[in-house]
């Protein structure tokens, strides 16, 4: 067994898109609106398409509190990249590109290479290998 999918309602809808197409390669189906709702989504796709998928999803009436990344409840999305160099490389440019990195590239204690950066919407994402 694997995740499917794993969903999350953003306020920019095509900002996120352009986010995980720009920096994670995701490849995104033509999307889906729902007329009576306003509800919209994309799901994206990593590398073959075969694995777990992204659901960005959007709709009137939600709300964004502060994400404290001490609550309950998920607190990043960790993104696989391949190697030790693509951490470092894709670290750098998101810095470059204005989203604050807040930690590594790095070891951690329980052996990752890893850097962590505060993405689209505050949003944290963490990058390994």
């Amino acid at each position: 067994m694997r995740p499917e999918h794993i969903a999350m309602y953003v306020k920019d809808l095509e900002g996120a898109k352009a986010f995980f197409e720009k920096y994670f390669e995701a490849v995104s189906n033509d999307g889906y609106h729902n007329k009576n709702t306003d509800f919209r989504s994309y799901f994206l796709s990593f590398e073959d398409g075969a694995g777990t998928r992204l659901e960005l999803m959007q709709r009137p009436g939600t709300f964004d509190e502060p994400k404290s990344p001490l609550r309950t409840g998920f607190i990043h999305l960790a993104m696989s990249v391949g190697s030790r160099e693509k951490v470092d490389e894709l670290t750098s440019r998101l810095g470059s590109d204005g989203y604050e990195v807040l930690s590594g590239p790095r070891v951690t204690g329980d052996g990752y290479y890893e850097s962590c950066i505060k993405g689209f919407e505050d949003n944290l994402i963490e990058i390994t290998i």
